[in-house]
């Protein structure tokens, strides 16, 4: 395992998941949030929530960090997680981009 020291938001996004507080998890994302989830698209706040209940916390996820890099741009990382719960179950990783100490956009896809 590598270094999973997480910036501070994605730390909230993993923590509001694992203690399956919705408003919190909503909250860790600007009000113009871009979600992608392998091709499905989300924006703004509605649209987490959206994702949340549906692929998230409505399906009991729980988020174990395995590695943190960052990504090709300014304030983004690539976060490599094993995901488990009701849902998908397996380890892949998600890309943050990062403003203002929230999440500006997360796309779930293969590397």
């Amino acid at each position: 395992m590598t270094d999973t020291t997480l910036p501070e938001a994605i730390q909230r996004f993993v923590d509001s998941t694992n203690r399956g507080d919705s408003a919190a998890f909503v909250e860790t994302f600007t009000e113009d949030a871009y979600l992608n989830d392998w091709g499905r698209e989300f924006h703004g706040h509605d649209g987490v929530r959206s994702w949340d209940r549906t692929d998230n916390i409505g399906k009991n996820s729980h988020f174990e960090p395995v590695d943190v890099r960052p990504g090709g741009e300014p304030d983004t990382y690539v976060v490599t997680l094993t995901v488990s719960g009701d849902g998908y179950n397996g380890t892949g990783p998600m890309t943050f981009a990062l403003r203002d100490g929230r999440i500006a956009s997360l796309r779930i896809s293969p590397t």
